[in-house]
């Protein structure tokens, strides 16, 4: 299993742009990141510069949002998708997609739903509760 490091994630990202803005080949996850780059102007400041993202933090008391965090759970959603893992993640994201009229505002509704699981996972030291995260993405589908 790869478990990159924060710098390795962020040097990723920052490359993954440099890339993208220069023309340069990418490989399918730099591709990845650079449509969720490009959907994010926001963070295209931070990511032009390595050595500046390498050395920032992001803590809530500041209120900055951490984009390598943001940009990193949009892939982990395209990949959860591709593959319709946890099973039913597909469908329960489709029907918050045509409730949100937008697939990029559904992933970021469908992120509250990963973080909440991953929140609850590390609070009671159990595996991840794919049915639970599931269950959460469909009530926001449904809710009104």
């Amino acid at each position: 299993m790869f478990s990159p490091s924060q710098d390795d994630v962020r040097r990723f990202f920052c490359t993954a742009y440099r890339k993208q803005r220069g023309g340069e080949l990418l490989s399918p996850m730099e591709a990845i990141a650079a449509d969720w780059i490009a959907e994010h102007p926001e963070y295209h400041a931070e990511l032009a510069d390595a050595d500046t993202a390498l050395a920032a933090h992001y803590t809530v008391e500041e209120g900055r949002t951490n984009p390598f965090l943001h940009l990193s759970m949009h892939l982990s959603i395209a990949e959860q998708l591709s593959v319709d893992q946890p099973r039913g993640i597909k469908q329960a994201f489709e029907l918050l997609a045509a409730r949100h009229g937008s697939a990029h505002e559904a992933q970021h509704a469908l992120m509250e739903c990963l973080g909440e699981m991953l929140w609850a996972s590390q609070r009671s030291g159990l595996p991840p509760d794919g049915e639970a995260y599931i269950d959460c993405v469909r009530r926001r589908a449904t809710s009104r």
